[in-house]
Formats: C-alpha cells, sequence, structure tokens
C-alpha cells in the first residue's frame, strides 16, 4: 500500500528520554483513536533485540526484526510510533515527526527521579542540550514533515496534544 493510499496518518514521536514521548503518544492516541506503539516495549514483548547491554541499560534493538514487525501496520496507517530513535525507520511511514525537547533542568530532574545512573543521565542531558535528535529527524525526514515541541510541563503537554489532535483531524492523503 502506498503512502498516498492510506486513510490515516502516521506520526512518529521522539526525543530524548524524559521529553514525554509516552505520555503525549498515549493521550494523542486516546484523543484521535490512532494506534499507539511504543517500541522499547513491543521489542521486550516480542523478543525483536539482540540481548540486553549492561552498560546503557537497555535492550539492543534489532532494527530489521523490528521494522519487519511493524511494517504491516505502518502501511496500512493510523499509527503513532514512540522512541527515542529515529534514523533508521523508513522516511515514507511518517506523515509527522514530532521531536519534543525539555529544559535542561526538567529533564535532569525527570531523569534523577527514574534512577538513571549518572553517566546516562549527563548523556541524556548532553544529547538534548546539542539537540542531536532535532538534527537526526531533520536528516532522516523532509523539512516540512519534522516539527519540535517544547515538553516542559503539563500545560505544555496539553498543547501539544492539542494542536496534533488538530492536525491529525485535517490530515488528508496525498493525492
Amino acid at each position: 500500500m502506498a503512502q498516498n493510499s492510506r486513510r490515516k496518518p502516521n506520526i512518529l514521536v521522539t526525543g530524548t528520554p524524559g521529553t514525554g514521548k509516552t505520555t503525549t503518544s498515549s493521550q494523542l492516541a486516546e484523543a484521535t483513536q490512532l494506534r499507539h506503539i511504543n517500541v522499547s516495549e513491543l521489542v521486550k514483548e516480542k523478543k525483536l533485540h539482540d540481548g540486553y547491554d549492561r552498560e546503557t541499560d537497555a535492550y539492543v534493538i534489532n532494527e530489521d526484526l523490528l521494522c519487519d514487525e511493524i511494517e504491516d501496520m505502518m502501511e496500512e496507517g493510523g499509527n503513532i510510533v514512540d522512541y527515542h530513535d529515529c534514523e533508521f525507520f523508513p522516511e515514507r511511514w511518517f506523515d509527522r515527526v514530532v521531536v519534543l525537547q525539555t529544559n535542561n533542568t526538567v529533564l535532569y530532574d525527570r531523569l534523577k527521579n527514574r534512577g538513571y545512573e549518572e553517566a546516562k543521565l549527563m548523556n541524556n542531558i548532553e544529547c538534548e542540550i546539542f539537540q542531536v535528535l532535532l538534527e537526526e529527524a531533520q536528516g532522516s525526514y523532509p523539512e516540512d514533515v519534522v516539527m519540535a515541541l517544547k515538553s516542559d510541563s503539563t500545560d505544555d503537554l496539553a498543547r501539544n496534544v492539542e494542536a496534533l489532535t488538530d492536525w491529525v483531524r485535517s490530515w488528508c492523503p496525498m493525492s
């Protein structure tokens, strides 16, 4: 099924850990009735990884297995994919790529509250400072598809979900 034959859009919600991807994706899925695909959970559930890396405290995702697993859903449309990386997903899959960004002080507190070790915490803060995920998204997808949204507070969350819900409702497949 080609991109222009999808009846519903696909959205990628990305950003540094702690920026609110899962909360935003869950609320957006509820508001729009799109399917929320939490990549981290799917990887664990379906064993789409090559083991666990104790140094990064995360599964080593097998990108090919993951893409094979969700290919049909993506071609069908109507998905919100929630993951901190975006470079390996096919460009054709997404109609909107949202990069959530959080103030470093707020992000530090969120990650500290999650129990992140200092090295992992600082690595994620540096990623946010240098806007690594925004640059990756801008390098991987067309300019008009990528948008950065501030995600510091519950007010930001509500605004972001409302704006994205409006976008979904006004979305028209390309002809």
